[in-house]
């Protein structure tokens, strides 16, 4: 899914939230900023193999989207801190049976994979 569509007014509904959420670290950032502002570095250690220019351009996009809220404190260093919006915190919660039906499906497969014979 293309960047563009998270603007387009002409999809529906659904297209329009994955839009926001589209790529491999957004849900999971979303799920970490559940618990309160982490700064750039703790995200980044929480997620292995996230790198730094992905974490800044994913952050970005979810600040211009209204999901987070990019805090910078006059101190030097500068220490910034990335937060949920109420915006955010919807579509987290709104992602809540989205996440079950997920855990569900890799339960499913988990069992299948269970009941195969061995070769």
């Amino acid at each position: 899914m293309t960047r563009g569509r998270a603007q387009d007014t002409e999809v529906c509904g659904v297209t329009a939230a994955i839009a926001v959420i589209d790529g491999k670290w957004k849900t999971a950032l979303l799920w970490l900023l559940e618990s309160g502002p982490h700064r750039p570095g703790e995200l980044r250690r929480q997620l292995p193999g996230l790198s730094e220019k992905v974490l800044t351009q994913a952050l970005r996009e979810m600040e211009a989207d209204g999901l987070v809220h990019r805090q910078v404190h006059d101190v030097l260093p500068l220490k910034t801190e990335y937060s949920l919006t109420d915006f955010g915190r919807d579509l987290s919660t709104a992602l809540g049976p989205v996440s079950d039906w997920g855990h569900r499906r890799l339960e499913r497969l988990t069992g299948a994979a269970e009941e195969r014979p061995a070769s």
